[in-house]
């Protein structure tokens, strides 16, 4: 969309899609139709992956989920509750929270100056109500624009960022529902100039999270967790005066995880997300562009792109069902100051092909809480945390009052 002025910027963003799965290959364009499947010309099935504009939005920034193969909906509460579920802070025993984690970008390819900056926290009203905040900051680096004859024009530092705000409430003693509101601002080449002299700007929207939670308190004193959220409810952005805009990355998640309180030492959690983008998938063949506008599937409106993301798959259900990502994880607590995590992350090959392993740590002494995190892809595909590893430091601000 940005054309060749962003060559190079090109590189880091398509390493971020490749890794959240928005990344569409070009063999795509190339496909045939063979039975109502899509084939690339070698006869593998045609790549397909859901396309969104600012991917940076679905990054686990938390070293905790990110050490559980990306899971978080369900499990325990704490600061980080903000990117999933915004309604497990109703639930959450502190009185107030902060966390910060700091993510190195692409460090295996060498650069030094993209990454992923996240600051989120809490604050508790009473038993029934708390407030969540969060600030998500992406730098992309330097990068060096240049005209379509590859000149050198100017260099620019494009930057991405979220502003988030939740509200989370009891209902009653074991269901909680939270709304969350955002503010989005993305500046990838903004004052440069596309081929056919349009002027770049920075892509803004709003959009807002619905997310619920379930606790269920067993009889053996463990705990059964449900959560539910839908995230990134929002407006269509574009970086130019286009009528044609991108969707942004929203997404349905579902999530469960069981507390196994073993002793007065021991706690194990199990936990499960699955995900799928609410977001209209690309379509393939000759019928792409009807009216000679544009793909057909980007004249639709974002909330009519949510229900038609369903059953709008060229190869119909089975291709659905490929969209799932799947997230496995556990964690492992000893006297609530020592944990150990691992877990794993699936995604179809036609469809981003994402599959790694996570595993990490996790300490916590008194007001302070450090999380670790390390990524292990068990694919040849490049991954932008590729010998990376990941850090949260979270503090517990009511660990003052019981000083007192």
């Amino acid at each position: 969309m940005l054309e060749y002025l962003m060559k190079n910027l090109i590189i880091a963003t398509s390493f971020l899609m490749v890794m959240l799965g928005f990344f569409n290959s070009a063999e795509a364009q190339y496909c045939y139709e063979e039975n109502g499947k899509y084939y690339n010309l070698d006869g593998t099935p045609c790549t397909n992956a859901v396309l969104t504009a600012v991917p940076f939005l679905r990054i686990v920034a938390d070293a905790r989920s990110g050490a559980m193969g990306d899971v978080g909906l369900a499990i325990s509460p704490d600061a980080n509750a903000m990117h999933f579920n915004a309604s497990k802070l109703a639930f959450i025993e502190d009185n107030a929270g902060l966390s910060a984690t700091y993510t190195p970008w692409l460090r295996s390819l060498g650069l030094n100056d993209v990454y992923l900056a996240y600051l989120s926290g809490f604050i508790k009203v009473n038993d029934l109500q708390a407030f969540g905040y969060g600030l998500r900051y992406f730098s992309l680096g330097s990068i060096q624009f240049t005209d379509a004859n590859g000149m050198a024009l100017n260099t620019g530092k494009p930057n991405e960022f979220e502003v988030a705000l939740a509200y989370s409430r009891k209902l009653t003693d074991n269901f909680s529902a939270a709304l969350t509101g955002k503010f989005i601002y993305s500046n990838l080449a903004s004052g440069q100039q596309t081929e056919g002299g349009d002027v770049i700007e920075p892509a803004l929207a709003g959009a807002a999270d619905l997310s619920v939670f379930y606790k269920n308190e067993l009889k053996s004193g463990d705990n059964l967790n449900f959560g539910l959220a839908i995230t990134n409810i929002g407006s269509k952005v574009t970086y130019t005066r286009s009528l044609l805009k991108d969707f942004i990355p929203t997404n349905l998640g579902i999530g469960a995880a069981y507390e196994w309180n073993i002793d007065d030492y021991n706690t194990l959690t199990i936990a499960t997300d699955i995900n799928k983008l609410m977001v209209p998938t690309p379509c393939q063949g000759d019928d792409c562009d009807t009216d000679g506008n544009g793909p057909d599937y980007k004249e639709i409106g974002s909330i009519a792109g949510m229900f038609s993301s369903f059953g709008d798959a060229p190869e119909g259900f089975s291709e659905e069902l490929k969209e799932l990502m799947y997230s496995v994880g556990v964690e492992y607590w000893y006297d609530q100051q020592f944990a150990v995590r691992a877990g794993y992350f699936s995604e179809h090959a036609q469809k981003g092909n994402r599959k790694y392993f996570t595993v990490g740590l996790g300490l916590k002494y008194n007001i302070f809480g450090m999380n670790i995190s390390y990524l292990v892809p068990t694919t040849t595909q490049r991954n932008p945390l590729d010998n990376t590893l990941r850090f949260s430091l979270l503090f517990d601000f009511s660990a003052f009052d019981a000083d007192e």
